[in-house]
């Protein structure tokens, strides 16, 4: 196994025919590897995204795949799947595999075999959307409080001071949109941002975003995925062409091709916990 999975999720791809390179028994039943797929996996290091379902067909037999995940093999042999990777996503001295994760090994589905991947279409429209909002909700946040910066923190793809790296601790990707967590304890006050003036105002900075949001539903921008190679350990860039200018943001998952594919996008602004604000991104469906 000494190439990494080609990968054509990127360009929106939900079938593919492949040829099984390998298939490893994990806990739950097995996780299939094949030379190229369309399922996207959830990152190991980063697991935003959930990972991808749908099915393999060897000859007539179907089999289920609950989950995409990431695998890894070492130069030394050693296999090892999701949160079990020692290292980060592209380390020297490993081979990066997509692995699908099946309940059940029937005798067809063997190294050698030629299987046709299917994704489940409707969710990851649903993952698609999801991650998009999410994106654009960052974007929208850092211009929301870019006058509460003292000193620069750094500029997002946008040009605009960078709360959201600055500050985001997690994120969380559904279906129908995503849930966000930023830390506004002392690091961020010493970098120079005014957490008492954030809160004070949190209700203008939510309608701030959700103004900002609509205008870029409404604008219909174009939005796709550029990739430096086929593989699943190249780098990819989430683009979209917004008014304001193009944003380009590193990311390994999925998204829309367009904008007008969102009837509306919402956020509600949480900071019950005075030191952790929640953002959670709501994507209505076109």
């Amino acid at each position: 196994m000494s190439h990494s999975t080609v990968v054509t999720f990127p360009s929106g791809s939900l079938v593919e025919s492949a040829r099984v390179v390998g298939v490893h028994p994990a806990e739950g039943g097995a996780v299939v590897v094949l030379d190229r797929t369309p399922f996207h996996p959830v990152d190991h290091t980063w697991p935003d995204q959930p990972g991808d379902r749908g099915a393999l067909r060897v000859d007539d037999v179907e089999v289920a795949v609950t989950e995409a995940v990431m695998a890894a093999v070492s130069d030394e042999g050693e296999v090892a799947v999701g949160a079990d990777i020692p290292v980060k996503r592209g380390a020297e001295g490993w081979t990066w595999l997509v692995g699908h994760r099946v309940e059940a090994v029937p005798s067809a589905l063997a190294a050698g075999a030629s299987a046709e991947a299917t994704v489940d279409a409707e969710r990851r429209a649903g993952l698609s959307r999801g991650h998009t909002a999410c994106h654009l909700a960052s974007l929208a946040l850092d211009l929301a409080v870019a006058d509460l910066w003292r000193k620069d923190p750094g500029s997002d793809a946008l040009g605009t001071p960078d709360f959201e790296s600055r500050a985001n601790q997690t994120s969380f990707i559904d279906e129908g949109g995503s849930v966000d967590e930023y830390r506004l304890g002392k690091s961020l006050r010493k970098a120079g941002f005014d957490t008492e003036g954030f809160a004070a105002t949190l209700a203008e900075r939510e309608d701030r975003i959700n103004a900002q949001l609509a205008a870029w539903v409404a604008s219909g921008a174009s939005s796709r995925i550029e990739v430096d190679g086929e593989t699943i350990v190249d780098r990819r860039r989430w683009v979209c062409g917004l008014p304001e200018g193009t944003a380009s943001i590193l990311c390994g998952g999925t998204h829309v091709s367009s904008l007008a594919e969102f009837a509306s996008i919402r956020v509600s602004l949480d900071l019950t916990d005075p030191q952790l604000l929640v953002m959670k991104t709501s994507a209505v469906p076109a």
